[in-house]
This record gives structure tokens, sequence and C-alpha cells, in this order.
């Protein structure tokens, strides 16, 4: 996995590193069980600190995306989420707020916007067979 940082986008850059690979693991980049990057390797590579890639290891890991074995790295979790209904709604809520905002911006109406989530969820869940495939 690439991870590519932009420090002039106003978005933290343990976010930013959180949001690619939460979109890794949902599209079959990242399958259950792989390896992440080791912490310091990565900070070189990226030429941030490495606290801030352990604050994003920290907030996956908080989010249940993620699991950390002492002395073997991290790696993505089965999927399964360990957050209750209610906190997982609030996590979306949040990102599809900014979807719709983002829409409004660009003047995407209503029926486009719909068409293009149910395209997306269609890709994913397409991505998501192929991964299981033997």
């Amino acid at each position: 996995m690439v991870f590519q940082i932009d420090f002039k986008a106003g978005k933290p850059v343990y976010l930013q590193l959180v949001d690619q690979v939460r979109r890794a693991a949902a599209s079959g980049v990242l399958r259950p069980g792989e390896a992440l990057p080791s912490i310091r390797p990565l900070a070189e590579a990226l030429r941030i600190n490495r606290n801030t890639v352990a604050k994003a290891y920290s907030e996956l890991e908080s989010q249940g995306v993620i699991e950390t074995v002492l002395g073997k790295g991290s790696f993505l979790t089965n999927g399964g989420s360990p957050f209750a209904k209610s906190v997982r709604d609030k996590l979306l809520i949040a990102e599809v707020d900014q979807a719709v905002v983002a829409a409004h911006h660009m003047n995407v109406d209503r029926e486009s916007f719909l068409a293009l989530v149910g395209e997306r969820l269609d890709h994913f869940e397409r991505k998501l067979v192929e991964s299981q495939k033997p």
C-alpha cells in the first residue's frame, strides 16, 4: 500500500493516514490479516514524525480497523466492528454529511448523488466478492 500525504490539505496528517487505511480496507486493497507498514519505516518514507504514524495506528485500533500484536506489528482486522450501532451511526453520519456538503457545493442534484452512492456501494461489494475468491 502506498500512502500519500497532502500537507496543504488542511486535514491533519494522522487523519489522512487513517482515511487511506480505511479506504484500502473497504475497497479490498488491504485484506484481513494483512500487515501494515511498521511505524518507523513508514514515518521515514513519508518524512513525518513517528508519533504521527503511531497516532494514526492508535486511532485505527480504537476504531477496530486494525489490531496490533506486540513484537509483530499491526494487521487489518476481519472487519467486525467493536462499536455499538449508535457509535457506528454517529461516525458514518459525519462522513455522509461531508459528502452531502461537497455534492451541494458542486451542484450535484439528489438523484445523481444517490445514483453515485449506489454505484459506489456496488463497486465495493464486487471488490469484496473478488477479494474472497481463492
